[in-house]
């Protein structure tokens, strides 16, 4: 859990720095470091995406994710939980809060440094992964929060529970997870990056949160086709 604490601080950090310069950006240049980041995170995402070696598995893992996710109304409840955080912590702040808290938590969470990091620091406790990535986020919030407003800051408690479990996982079941599993959890992570990037720019409205589940979708998907293999 150490370097899933030193991601937290390092996103917290970044986000308070980045609101220092929040209402020192005018408007049309918060809207270019807006558009700029939005196509940042569609490589990133992008990068992910195309490393599936199974296609039918991300289709498969999407509409299943985005069926639990519609179910359970996921984008809702977070939402939900960023609004209540605003009521208390932001009444002053006229920015998006729960926008800047759905998009950042899904940045800093969705992706394979994020899972790869997380389990060689609970299987092997090598945090170098974790450690480049919490960089990478803190520099991203320093732009996010000067963009997005005090939301992203909160996401950092997303990072702590969705890494820290990850990592916890890790140490006691982590050999169960395999490379092409792990890989294939990044590629379907890396389609919800770009539905973020594509709510950044304003294209579309894609309910990127109610799709969460899909990342899930190999971890059950590799045991059962091994199983049906072995019997049939």
């Amino acid at each position: 859990m150490t370097a899933t604490f030193i991601n937290v601080i390092l996103v917290i950090a970044g986000s308070l720095i980045g609101l220092l310069f929040k209402n020192k950006i005018n408007e049309n240049f918060s809207k270019a470091i807006v558009t700029g980041l939005a196509l940042c995170v569609l490589t990133i995402g992008i990068q992910s995406a195309v490393q599936t070696q199974n296609m039918t598995l991300v289709i498969i893992s999407i509409v299943i994710g985005i069926f639990i996710g519609e179910a359970l109304k996921i984008e809702d409840r977070i939402y939900g939980i960023g609004n209540k955080l605003k009521s208390k912590f932001s009444k002053g702040d006229t920015s998006n809060f729960a926008e800047g808290f759905l998009s950042a938590s899904l940045l800093f969470c969705v992706g394979s440094m994020a899972i790869m990091g997380s389990m060689e620091a609970g299987i092997n406790h090598d945090y170098s992964i974790i450690i480049s990535k919490s960089v990478i986020d803190g520099i991203t919030a320093i732009s996010l929060a000067a963009t997005l407003g005090i939301g992203v800051m909160f996401s950092a408690a997303f990072v702590l529970v969705y890494q820290g479990a990850i990592t916890i996982i890790a140490m006691y079941a982590g050999n169960f997870m395999s490379e092409v599993m792990i890989n294939e959890m990044s590629a379907v992570g890396g389609l919800l990056i770009i539905a973020l990037a594509i709510n950044m720019l304003g294209i579309k409205k894609i309910r990127a949160g109610n799709m969460l589940p899909a990342i899930f979708v190999p971890l059950v998907y590799y045991p059962l086709f091994n199983l049906l293999t072995s019997i049939f």
